[in-house]
């Protein structure tokens, strides 16, 4: 799955580096198993909360390891390291995406529609897709 391979990443990093410095640690979390955690994540995009708390799992324990916030618990870490989680970055991601298909500056390559506004805002609404529709995009 993808957050065991992020974890052996992760154990990779912690193996070969000795230092926990916080520089030094979050610069090779979001190149190294963040780029991992993330790979994709709007087309799967994790609906299934087993399989957000997995993810977030290998987030909370690599950030456990850097020197100084040990103490913390990890929504106070991700504060001090200036991270968001990972499911606010997805949510961040894809209301920013929508954002660029609404204003034309992307294509609509998933024929969102856009209902007009309302007292609450432009909706979108975003087709399902079938069975026979993902097998005929392979």
């Amino acid at each position: 799955t993808i957050a065991s391979r992020a974890r052996k990443v992760a154990a990779w990093v912690l193996s070969a580096f000795k230092t926990r410095n916080r520089l030094t640690m979050l610069t090779l979390y979001k190149s190294l198993v963040r780029s991992h955690l993330e790979y994709c994540c709007p087309l799967w995009n994790s609906c299934n909360s087993t399989e957000t708390q997995d993810l977030e799992g290998v987030q909370r324990t690599f950030t456990s390891k850097i020197w100084g916030l040990q103490h913390l618990n990890y929504w106070q870490r991700l504060k001090a390291l200036d991270v968001m989680s990972l499911q606010r970055r997805r949510e961040r991601y894809i209301i920013i995406h929508m954002w660029k298909v609404l204003h034309g500056q992307c294509p609509n390559d998933l024929n969102v529609r856009f209902c007009a506004p309302s007292r609450l805002g432009t909706k979108a609404v975003v087709p399902s897709l079938s069975k026979t529709s993902s097998q005929r995009n392979q």
